[in-house]
């Protein structure tokens, strides 16, 4: 639990002497919270607070972020250490269990996870139920609420191995439902999951093999993909993560949590940021096109936004947009792609927002979706895809913040309120006394 600051804030009601103390709490980092449990108890109101931006939904141990600072530790640890030393297994062990595994602990965990990549053989059956063209994300959604109906055999959230085999199973079978999404929508067969691979390599391989001809990997590749689930495997309580957490504290199995998650992600306002800097760059076209586009964005009258520069947390430069710019040019070198038109134009649009004092001074710097959506068009994925990759890395922050929560003596089903403004009290009229 979080120590009682010193000190209280106090509330109280104009024109009445009623006055509520409120005790301060602090965590390990981060500013100070007012612990409004008894308001209503004590005053008769509540808080109101659209989008909770100022309020604090929960206590967790697993991610913070100092927007103003540009940081952003996993269990205490940079990112840029974790995407430059760590794998991705690692990491999801660091999310879930709170430290970095010893070497034994990794071998037992690795184990884990590859023993559960495989799919329950009549889920291939589930796919032809989806059209051709049905969206990814549809699929993985769809995919990911069903495994409770195959795999009922460990839904007891109150049993810690039940908790452990259910996470295992969800970071295993992720990745090879969504490869399979991406396999059935282009008519290819699907390609079952390497135990000799490790876990990003695998994913690659479902996702680009054919039965016809062996499969080249790329460490360069490989590396590249292994950094991008690093870098969006947690990312505190956004809306998805509270949206997994809000359904997890009905009693819900962790697979409904998850495919709940999923559905969240899929609003383009979170999870969609890096198609939408690609379609940015399409319909901008060229490189003599940008100046008349910086205008256009610069004009208040204007509804064009700069997409994949900015973020909502980030004050600062996104730590994990500087690991991915790296990431670009040596995947960008590794395929040998130099006349890219998109390129030019994403190269030249980062070197506009990091030296225009306009965008210097609103904070514009590129975010982690600005450099992502270059990096998988280049290795060949499909735009579709790219929320769905943001799904395969994060839901190993959704499980872990789901474990945390039902571990959590303290939780209860979420239950926010509400400022009513819609008619006060009034009688039914009959029908015939209404003209």
């Amino acid at each position: 639990m979080s120590d009682i600051a010193k000190g209280s804030a106090t509330l109280t009601l104009e024109g009445s002497n009623r006055a509520a103390e409120l005790p301060m709490l602090t965590g390990t980092l981060g500013p100070a919270v007012v612990d409004i449990r008894r308001l209503y108890n004590d005053l008769g109101i509540f808080t109101y607070d659209p989008g909770y931006g100022g309020t604090a939904s929960c206590e967790s141990k697993i991610t913070y972020i100092d927007g103003d600072e540009g940081v952003l530790l996993y269990r205490g640890y940079p990112i840029e250490q974790l995407a430059e030393h760590s794998s991705f297994l690692e990491v999801a062990y660091l999310l879930l269990n709170g430290d970095l595994p010893t070497r034994a602990e990794h071998a037992e965990f690795e184990r884990g996870i590859i023993r559960h990549t495989m799919l329950h053989e009549q889920l291939r059956s589930f796919f032809n139920g989806f059209r051709r063209d049905a969206h990814p994300m549809a699929v993985l959604c769809g995919v990911v609420g069903a495994l409770s109906a195959f795999y009922h055999d460990s839904l007891d959230i109150n049993n810690p191995e039940h908790r452990r085999i259910s996470a295992f199973r969800l970071i295993a079978k992720v990745p090879t439902i969504a490869a399979w999404a991406y396999k059935y929508s282009i008519g290819q067969p699907f390609m079952y999951p390497r135990n000799d691979m490790s876990f990003a390599e695998n994913f690659l391989y479902m996702m680009n093999a054919v039965p016809a001809e062996p499969f080249k990997g790329s460490p360069i590749l490989t590396q590249a993909m292994d950094r991008i689930l690093i870098l969006h495997a947690d990312h505190e309580q956004n809306a998805s993560t509270s949206t997994v957490r809000l359904a997890g504290s009905t009693g819900a199995n962790p697979f409904a949590c998850i495919a709940a998650g999923i559905a969240s992600l899929w609003g383009p306002a979170h999870g969609g940021a890096n198609e939408a800097v690609l379609k940015m760059l399409e319909e901008i076209g060229h490189v003599d096109r940008i100046p008349e586009f910086i205008a256009r964005v610069k004009d208040k009258n204007s509804n064009v936004r700069l997409m994949g520069f900015g973020h909502r947390v980030y004050k600062n430069y996104d730590p994990r947009a500087k690991i991915m710019q790296r990431t670009c040019h040596e995947v960008l070198g590794e395929l040998g792609i130099k006349d890219d038109p998109l390129l030019d134009l994403a190269v030249e649009l980062e070197r506009i927002a990091l030296s225009d004092e306009y965008f210097i001074s609103k904070k514009l710097y590129p975010n982690v979706d600005f450099y992502s959506g270059i990096i998988l068009k280049a290795m060949g994925f499909p735009t579709s895809m790219f929320t769905v990759l943001f799904a395969v890395a994060r839901t190993v922050g959704w499980i872990s913040q789901w474990k945390e929560m039902i571990e959590d003596p303290l939780q209860r089903i979420g239950r926010p309120r509400q400022l009513y403004t819609g008619a006060p009290r009034r009688d039914y009229v009959p029908a015939s006394a209404r003209d």
